[in-house]
C-alpha cells in the first residue's frame, strides 16, 4: 500500500495544520473549496480525489462541447495550476474507495492512504441506466462526463443512427450535439409531452415541432423494451414489437445520487446522504454538498441551490458558523437548441388555481402565468424570456399582483407603465 505524496505529508508534519480531504473534483466540491479559501486561505491542508483525470471542469457545458462550439479547454474551472496555486494536493483519476470514520483515514483506488480532520463529500449522483436486456452493449452509453462526449464523437464519425432515450433537457442538448454532428437521431421519450418536469403542455408542443424542424425525430409514450445487438447495439426495440435502427444509444433517462461510499461508511442515508441546515451529516467531522446530499428530503440537480450549500459549507469549514442552508424555490431558464424557455414555481393547474396565457404563433411565443387568488405562484414561458426574473420574483415575494392583474401577461414594463398612469 503506499501513502499520500511525501510533500502533503511533510507539510501536514511542519504545519501541523488541520487536515481536509475532498472526495469529488467536481462543481459542488470545488465551489465549496473556493468559498472555503475566500475565508480561510492557510486553514487546512487540503487534498482532492477525484474520479475523472482532468482538473475541475463545467459539466454543464459539455453539450456545447458536444456540438463543437466549445472544447475541453474551454469549460475547464480549475486547472492543475490552480490546485497548485493554492497547495492543494489532486489525486485526479484515483477515486476513494473506502472511508474508515473510526480512524478518520480514506483509501483510495490506487492505494493512497491519509488520514483527515474534516471530511467533505461531493460524490455527486451517477447516471441511471434503464436495466432492459442489452443495456451493457457496447455503444450503450450515459451522458455524464468528457468520455462520455469522446465516445459520441467517436461514434459521430463512424456510425449514423443514434437513438436518445429520455427526453428531458439533458437529452434534447445530446440530441442536438449528434445531430450536429452528422448523425440521424431519434429521441425516445416515456411520457406523451418532452421536458415534462419543467414545461405544461402547450409548451412542450411548442418545442418538439421546433426542434422536429431542425431535423429532430421523436417517439413519445415509447416504453423501451430491450437493446438489440450482438458485438454493439444495432437496434431499440420497444413493448408494441417495432425496432428502430441504432448504432449509438445515449441514455439520460435521469441520475441517482451516488451514495454508494457514504453508506459503506456508515453515514446516515435516505435517497441521499442526509445532511443538516449546515450541510453537516450525522458525523460531525464529515461534510456532504451537492447531488448527493438530501436536506430536509429534498435532493437538489440545479446550480443555483448547490452554490448556495457551498457557501454556507465553507463558511462552516472555515469556523465562521453563522450561515445555515435555507432551501429557496428555484427558477429554470434553458436555451434547448437555440430555443429560449423559462419556467418556475408551481405551473401544475389545480382546482383553486387560474391560467392567464398569452400565444403568439407567429412570432413564436407562449406565456403562462398561474395565478392563486391575488399571488403569482407559477410561470411558463416560450420564446421570450426577458421577464422571467421579474416573474420569479413576484413568485418568491408572494404578493398582491390585483392591481396589474390585467397587464401581467404583457410583462414588466407595460404594468410599470400601467401602475405609473394610475399614480398620474
Amino acid at each position: 500500500m503506499t501513502v499520500a505524496p511525501v510533500a502533503a505529508e511533510s507539510s501536514n508534519a511542519s504545519s501541523k495544520k488541520p487536515s481536509l480531504v475532498v472526495i469529488g473534483n467536481g462543481m459542488a466540491g470545488m465551489r465549496t473549496v473556493e468559498e472555503l479559501l475566500k475565508l480561510a486561505p492557510d486553514l487546512y491542508d487540503i487534498t482532492v480525489f477525484g474520479a475523472e483525470p482532468h482538473g475541475n471542469y463545467n459539466r454543464i457545458l459539455l453539450s456545447p462541447v458536444l456540438a463543437g462550439d466549445k472544447s475541453i479547454d474551454d469549460i475547464m474551472l480549475n486547472t492543475r495550476g490552480w490546485y497548485e496555486q493554492n497547495h492543494i494536493t489532486l489525486h485526479a483519476g484515483d477515486p476513494v474507495e473506502k472511508i474508515d470514520r473510526r480512524n478518520r483515514t480514506v483509501r483510495s483506488q490506487a492505494g493512497v492512504e491519509i488520514q483527515y480532520d474534516r471530511l467533505l463529500l461531493a460524490t455527486g449522483s451517477k447516471p441511471f441506466i434503464i436495466p432492459v436486456p442489452g443495456h451493457a452493449l457496447p455503444g450503450v452509453i450515459a451522458f455524464r462526463d468528457i468520455q462520455d462526449v469522446n465516445t459520441m464523437l467517436d461514434a459521430a464519425r463512424n456510425h449514423r443512427h443514434a437513438v436518445v432515450i429520455g427526453g428531458g433537457l439533458l437529452g434534447l442538448e445530446a440530441a442536438n450535439g449528434l445531430l450536429r454532428q452528422g448523425m440521424d437521431v431519434t429521441v425516445v421519450h416515456v411520457t406523451d409531452s418532452l421536458m415534462n418536469q419543467q414545461l405544461d403542455k402547450p409548451a412542450a408542443a411548442l418545442l418538439k415541432k421546433a426542434l422536429e424542424m431542425k431535423g429532430l425525430r421523436f417517439l413519445l409514450n415509447a416504453q423501451t423494451e430491450s437493446i438489440v445487438g450482438a458485438d454493439r447495439v444495432t437496434a431499440v426495440r420497444f413493448k408494441d414489437g417495432s425496432e428502430i435502427p441504432a448504432d449509438l444509444v445515449v441514455m439520460t433517462a435521469g441520475v441517482r445520487p451516488n451514495i454508494e461510499l457514504a453508506k459503506g461508511a456508515g453515514l446516515h442515508c435516505d435517497r441521499a446522504i442526509v445532511v443538516d441546515d449546515t450541510l453537516q451529516t450525522y458525523d460531525p467531522r464529515i461534510y456532504a454538498v451537492g447531488e448527493c446530499v438530501q436536506h430536509r428530503k429534498a435532493t437538489f440537480g440545479l446550480v443555483a441551490p448547490i452554490w448556495d450549500q457551498a457557501r454556507v459549507c465553507g463558511a462552516h469549514l472555515a469556523g465562521a458558523g453563522h450561515r445555515r442552508y435555507v432551501q429557496q424555490a428555484t427558477a429554470t431558464k434553458l436555451k434547448v437548441t437555440g430555443v429560449d424557455l423559462y419556467s418556475a414555481g408551481d405551473f401544475i393547474a389545480a382546482e383553486d388555481t387560474e391560467d392567464l396565457v398569452l400565444r403568439d404563433p407567429r412570432r413564436g411565443i407562449y406565456k403562462r402565468l398561474v395565478l392563486k387568488g391575488s399571488r403569482l405562484i407559477g410561470a411558463v414561458l416560450y420564446g421570450d424570456v426577458k421577464d422571467g426574473p421579474w416573474y420569479f420574483d413576484l413568485i418568491q415575494k408572494g404578493g398582491d399582483i390585483s392591481a396589474i392583474r390585467h397587464q401581467l401577461l404583457f410583462g414588466q414594463a407595460i404594468c410599470s407603465q400601467a401602475q405609473g398612469n394610475k399614480a398620474a
